[in-house]
């Protein structure tokens, strides 16, 4: 398993300890890719989860840049719009997962880390 579906896998099982139900995982469509959807309670989460083997490296909630914030942010409009959800509460969170070579996982969980409107 690679690294980062090492690290989706670790996300989804922290998410779900904290009571989310993970809905779609590497989900795909016309406008780009989302790592996980999970719902917390009744809001419909969109989880962006990067992975990195040293802390060394930049931290991985900074890697999600404003670009990639808004490729998010349009693909969780077209999940909305293709699940018809569009009326549903929503919010988009990180999950940075360090996974040394040695040594077990550690998550940092960013919940609504950004907002839709960072066009």
């Amino acid at each position: 398993m690679n690294l980062g579906a090492a690290g989706e896998r670790a996300a989804a099982k922290h998410l779900r300890g904290l009571g989310y139900r993970i809905v779609a995982r590497n989900y795909r469509c016309p406008v780009g890719e989302l790592d996980l959807v999970a719902v917390d309670e009744d809001i419909i989460v969109f989880v962006e989860v990067k992975t990195r083997r040293s802390s060394e490296a930049a931290d991985p909630e900074v890697n999600v840049t404003r670009t990639k914030q808004r490729q998010i942010i349009r693909t969780a409009r077209y999940y909305l719009m293709e699940k018809r959800a569009q009326d549903r509460p929503a919010r988009f969170d990180v999950v940075a997962v360090l996974m040394p070579e040695k040594g077990g996982a550690s998550i940092d969980h960013l919940v609504d880390a950004f907002a839709p409107q960072a066009r």
